[in-house]
Parts: structure tokens; C-alpha cells; sequence
């Protein structure tokens, strides 16, 4: 089983619309009333929304492939400081999916931990992320590549 990480390009599109819809669906199942619905559009939406990074000097969207196949991907840019959010500039991984038939074969550390040295080569001083609160096997994974607790979101419906 060979693994690899290169940059996505126009022809994963469908693939990363899929992968993306995944990620609506997960975090949908872990709050409903916090996260969106994947609805009808999902999979095309997040293909359009990816496709459109693809090109961004300050993004980069990472795909792992296993034997060929792409199993995975992961989205991060760098943002600016930010007085809302009282940090810093920062790299920000903004989504990391693998897909569940390929998970524990090392794909999703070396996605972050791709995206993670593309930061670094940009300059980025720090890496922030955020995790669902009820996906445990993420923040484990977070937690064995150096990442620290830093915010707890909290949402009351109105």
C-alpha cells in the first residue's frame, strides 16, 4: 500500500466534492443544530469552494492518495492577525478528511503533517485548527502531532 500527498489539482474536483460533503455529513452527525446540513448541492458546492483555492498563493489543498486512489484531503491557509479572534497571523487548517475505509494508514498525519511544513515554508509563526467537540479519534490525532487546547466554542440556539 503506497501512500503519497501531493497538491490537489482541477481534475480531483469531484473527489474533493465528496470528500468535503463527508465532512458536512460528520459534523452534522456530531450537532445538528451547530453545523450545516449536506444538502442536495453538498458534494458540487464544496468542489466549487476547494476548486477555488487551488490557485490562492496563500492556500494549499493537499490530497493523499493510496495506491493511486485519493482517500483524503486537507485544506489550509494563512490568515491574518485577527482582534476578533485575539491571535496572532496564523496557518489555519481549516478541514482534514480521510476516508473512513482508508483511516489508520497514516493518511491523515501526513496530510496535517504536510500541511503543517507548507505553513512553516510560508512563513506561517503558528498553526491553529479546530476539532468538533465530540470527534475524539481527530483530537487524538491533533494531540499526537504537538497541537494544544487553546479554545472551547460554546453555542446556545436562540
Amino acid at each position: 500500500m503506497a501512500l503519497t500527498i501531493r497538491r490537489a489539482n482541477a481534475s480531483d474536483a469531484a473527489t474533493l466534492g465528496s470528500l468535503g460533503a463527508a465532512l458536512m455529513r460528520a459534523h452534522y452527525a456530531f450537532d445538528p443544530q451547530r453545523f450545516l446540513a449536506a444538502g442536495p448541492h453538498a458534494e458540487t458546492g464544496y468542489a466549487s469552494f476547494l476548486g477555488s483555492q487551488l490557485d490562492d498563493d496563500e492556500a494549499i489543498v493537499l490530497v493523499a492518495e493510496i495506491d493511486g486512489r485519493v482517500v483524503g484531503y486537507v485544506f489550509a491557509r494563512l490568515e491574518p492577525m485577527s482582534w476578533k479572534e485575539l491571535r496572532g497571523p496564523a496557518g489555519f487548517i481549516h478541514d482534514v478528511l480521510v476516508d473512513e475505509a482508508a483511516r489508520n494508514a497514516g493518511a491523515g498525519t501526513a496530510l496535517v503533517e504536510a500541511a503543517i511544513a507548507w505553513l512553516r515554508e510560508q512563513g506561517a509563526p503558528r498553526v491553529v485548527l479546530g476539532t468538533a467537540e465530540r470527534n475524539a479519534a481527530a483530537q487524538r490525532l491533533f494531540e499526537r502531532l504537538g497541537f494544544r487546547r487553546t479554545m472551547i466554542e460554546m453555542t446556545r440556539e436562540l
